[in-house]
């Protein structure tokens, strides 16, 4: 028999039995005969600010662009890798953009002297890692009724558009864009995801290449082949500068175009560029805000009058460094410009030319301490070409049999690599390695107005030899042209 403290009388008893069933009545839903219970929870909520980031490199008069406009209605994340343009539980990071469209010259001097825009502050969101996200831009032709920024810099082009040096106005093509965003997938985002922890409140930046997201296809016609990157950054510092010298004098380099870029390698040793500038005229650099992480920081410099210099990489350097002096050395000789490669990249499918858009890199690769394989990537000079949309008659070169097709040309440094691994003391770099300077190339297709998505099968190939078969060998003053790339499955 229990204690006496632990005895419920009969009445009592009753009342809490039915207070009870009272209760559990309060969770039942009943609708058209069919019952359900619903439990209603509160998951652990963080916060998130996001700014906007892109450190120029093409911009005129040492690049084709003046300015480049793009109108942003939403910043979106989803917590699951997989998840489909219309899958549910995307998370809305920016919603003031949605009554507020924000227009932004990607090509202007950065509000802060680190990101051009703030996107959003303080929103509550769902804590978890958020594994990818999506900027969805205003339609070049929007819907009546649908909200639009107040000053429309593009005027009749749309909301998006680019003016080149020349000051001609054009539109920049979005298609699906405007419905299912540009993409930010797990591979372009530092460590996989971004973490909002429970209570707590993380920085987010975005870094848009505007310079190798910009696609020509054929005469003034433009559009939009994302590549951005996004991670989480520190509130105070989390960058990397420097300042680039002439080796040999230890002075700016005059005119021409100095350019630098922070990349990480991949699982296979191919360097990324995730970041990339134009030094100013006294040599100096910055990248900020960058994820925190280790990066390789390589530089790239034609002077005014034409003198080219080899490419330098600076390897294993933290974010939150002043990197300090990196001198770079001038090729010498009787020639000293730059080389060029050129070369064709092919799609097909089933028997039949396929449209892409092809993204071109050009590779050197250098053997580090401890056996260490690394295939830098070369910002690439001049009048290259970043991006080529293959069609089924350019005006370039003739596509081989049932197959679309574009040219592609890319300025690189006619010397071999100088580098150095960091060191708090002072990075020390080496000289150019005598010899012949290879070169790889590589092409990575994307479904056009995608928004980013990879297309072909495999989507991404390398080649490393010239038409004669022959190792691809650069040399000053001189084109050499490529084994063609031969995209396939391209569906």
């Amino acid at each position: 028999m229990p204690p006496k403290s632990l005895r419920v009388s009969k009445p009592r008893f009753a009342y809490l039995l039915l207070l009870s069933l009272i209760l559990v009545g309060a969770l039942l839903l009943v609708n058209c005969g069919s019952t359900s219970v619903q439990f209603i929870s509160n998951p652990p909520r963080g916060t998130a600010s996001v700014s906007i980031s892109d450190p120029p490199s093409c911009r005129a008069p040492a690049g084709s662009f003046k300015h480049v406009y793009v109108t942003i209605t939403s910043v979106q994340a989803h917590l699951n890798a997989s998840a489909t343009d219309s899958s549910p539980g995307w998370q809305e990071f920016a919603p003031q953009l949605a009554s507020q469209p924000m227009q932004l010259d990607l090509l202007s001097t950065a509000q802060t002297g680190c990101v051009l825009a703030q996107l959003a502050s303080n929103v509550t969101l769902p804590s978890g890692d958020y594994q990818q996200f999506r900027l969805i831009l205003l339609p070049n032709s929007p819907a009546a009724g649908t909200p639009v920024p107040s000053n429309n810099a593009c005027g009749s082009q749309g909301f998006n558009c680019l003016v080149l040096s020349d000051d001609s106005v054009h539109l920049l093509n979005l298609s699906s864009q405007a419905n299912t965003g540009l993409k930010i997938p797990p591979g372009q985002i530092a460590d996989g995801a971004v973490r909002v922890a429970a209570g707590q409140h993380v920085d987010i930046n975005i870094d848009f290449n505007t310079c190798a997201s910009i696609v020509l296809q054929g005469t003034a016609q433009y559009r939009l082949r994302p590549t951005l990157t996004a991670g989480q950054v520190s509130a105070t510092s989390s960058g990397i500068s420097g300042k680039v010298l002439d080796s040999a004098t230890l002075l700016p380099i005059t005119g021409g175009q100095v350019l630098v870029a922070v990349e990480q390698a991949d699982s296979t040793g191919v360097e990324r560029i995730l970041m990339q500038t134009a030094a100013d005229a006294n040599g100096n650099f910055n990248f900020c805000p960058l994820p925190s992480g280790t990066y390789d920081v390589v530089t790239v410099a034609t002077d005014g009058a034409g003198v080219a210099y080899a490419a330098t990489v600076a390897f294993n350097v933290p974010s939150g460094t002043a990197l300090g002096n990196v001198p770079i050395v001038a090729q010498s000789g009787t020639s000293t410009s730059a080389g060029t490669i050129q070369g064709v990249v092919t799609a097909s499918n089933a028997g039949a030319g396929a449209a892409i858009d092809a993204a071109m890199s050009a590779q050197q690769t250098i053997q580090l301490p401890g056996g260490v394989t690394r295939h830098v990537a070369i910002p690439l000079q001049g009048a290259s070409t970043v991006n080529v949309a293959t069609v089924g008659s350019p005006a370039s070169v003739v596509c081989p049999a049932n197959t679309f097709c574009e040219q592609y040309t890319l300025v690189v440094p006619a010397s071999n690599l100088s580098f150095g691994t960091f060191a708090m003391s002072g990075t020390t770099f080496s000289a150019p390695a005598p010899g012949d300077v290879l070169f790889r190339v590589q092409a990575h297709a994307f479904r056009p107005l995608s928004g980013g998505t990879p297309m072909c099968s495999p989507s991404s190939l390398t080649q490393d030899k010239d038409s004669a078969d022959q190792p691809l060998k650069v040399t000053s003053g001189a084109t050499v042209t490529a084994k063609r790339l031969d995209l396939i499955g391209c569906s």
